[in-house]
């Protein structure tokens, strides 16, 4: 069961805030439904499209208890909050992610080590940071692109592979032959990739990646659903749908989480687009709201097309 839990369409989760930039947990809640009823594996909380480094820490361990309550075992949960600098702070933030009852705690790479220092030193944060959290609880790690994005080392991938603890690594190296690189570090250990970008993902569901955890989960994630549990029987439907999905994720450069948090609104789980990682005051003046809208038009007829309306 731990070979394949980790695997499937796992949304990076957006945090909804009402009108005075407080959490909106009666949209959370919504969110939450809206994700399982399409079908998705798991839930990546507390992340970076969950505007985790404009969270408090104890903003972030509630809105994760919460998830885990809401999502009330339908699905395993994940969760990161992983945005501090101090080795001890961070052993801090890890620890409470560990108690809130998800399944997996999800370290940030960049928070290994800062711009300019060497992987070895990644490694040995890594080290540390593995031994302070309790061994119960599965283990993975994000290359979250803010602050800065470090990709992971060959080998910290095979250290990971090899320690038995981490089961998830969030891939936004965007690169298939690194992708393949890396399952082949992996193979046969409890290790799963879940690749962010929608351009390689069928090419990497072909080379054996198992997983999807990316933005474009908020838009449709029925769509993702469907491309991971049929690729292999239905090809030619799957390539097709594979085309749109690689257009369609052109839209996370809309003033991204903006952009999500307006189609969730468009769709009633969200009260407001507002956003404490930028100013959203603005969006719907310009084209980006045309482009989600034609956007969704077209996912819209895929999802008819593939008789999922």
């Amino acid at each position: 069961m731990s070979q394949q839990k980790y695997v499937g369409v796992w949304p990076v989760m957006l945090t909804p805030f009402d009108t005075k930039g407080e959490i909106d947990w009666a949209s959370l809640e919504r969110l939450v439904d809206w994700y399982i009823d399409a079908g998705v594996h798991g839930l990546f909380a507390a992340c970076q499209s969950s505007e985790m480094f404009y969270l408090s820490d104890e903003e972030t361990q509630a809105l994760t208890c919460f998830i885990v309550e809401k999502a009330d075992g339908r699905v395993p949960v994940v969760a990161s909050g992983h945005t501090a600098t101090a080795l001890s702070q961070q052993k801090e933030q890890l620890q409470a992610m560990a108690s809130t009852g998800v399944d997996g705690v999800i370290m940030i790479s960049n928070r290994l080590a800062q711009v300019g220092e060497s992987d070895d030193k990644a490694l040995e944060t890594l080290q540390s940071l593995t031994h302070a959290v309790p061994k119960e609880i599965d283990l993975g790690i994000y290359e979250c692109p803010y602050p800065y994005k470090r990709l992971l080392s060959e080998e910290i991938v095979e250290w990971c592979a090899q320690s038995n603890r981490f089961t998830f690594i969030k891939d936004t190296c965007c690169s298939l032959p690194l992708i393949e690189r890396r399952l082949a570090l992996s193979k046969g250990s409890r290790l799963h990739l879940a690749n962010a970008n929608s351009q390689t993902l069928l090419a990497s569901f072909q080379a054996g990646c198992q997983a999807y955890s990316g933005v474009m989960a908020n838009f449709h994630p029925e769509l993702y659903v469907w491309l991971y549990e049929n690729w292999q029987d239905k090809p030619e439907q799957a390539a097709l749908l594979a085309d749109y999905l690689s257009t369609a994720a052109m839209t996370e450069t809309l003033d991204y989480p903006a952009c999500a948090k307006y189609h969730q609104r468009l769709i009633g789980n969200f009260a407001t687009l507002v956003c404490r990682s930028r100013n959203s005051s603005q969006f719907e003046n310009s084209f980006f709201p045309s482009a989600v809208n034609s956007m969704t038009a077209l996912g819209e007829n895929m999802k008819k097309w593939l008789s999922l309306n």
